[in-house]
């Protein structure tokens, strides 16, 4: 928390539709889409990575609990962007493009769509 009991925001190089490469835990290597992003912990909820049991209890009369298998989220250091048209994994950077600062991979030099 800060001075004024705002929550710390924690800068993050991903994004949400970010194409990204897990480079560490249990889903090593496993390529996907980032879903969303927690800046307040520091972690992005990717798709079908870190996927656990959940056993929901019933809650109103009458009705059953659950058991269901979902997606948790990982640390944002877990991840790294990953291009699809050179299979590399890469760091990320800026650029100028027509006037625009723009995210771009550091290996590749390809320009990222947000």
């Amino acid at each position: 928390m800060t001075k004024n009991g705002l929550p710390v925001r924690i800068p993050m190089h991903v994004k949400t539709n970010d194409k990204v490469i897990v480079i560490a835990g249990a889903d090593k290597g496993k390529v996907t889409n980032v879903v969303e992003v927690f800046t307040k912990t520091g972690e992005v909820l990717c798709k079908d990575v870190n996927i656990k049991t959940k056993h929901i209890k019933p809650r109103g009369e009458g009705e059953t609990g659950q058991i269901i298998q979902r997606e948790f989220p990982i640390a944002h250091s877990n991840v790294m962007h990953y291009s699809e048209a050179q299979s590399v994994r890469s760091r990320i950077g800026t650029k100028m493009v027509d006037g625009k600062k723009k995210r771009v991979l550091k290996k590749t030099g390809e320009v990222l769509a947000n």
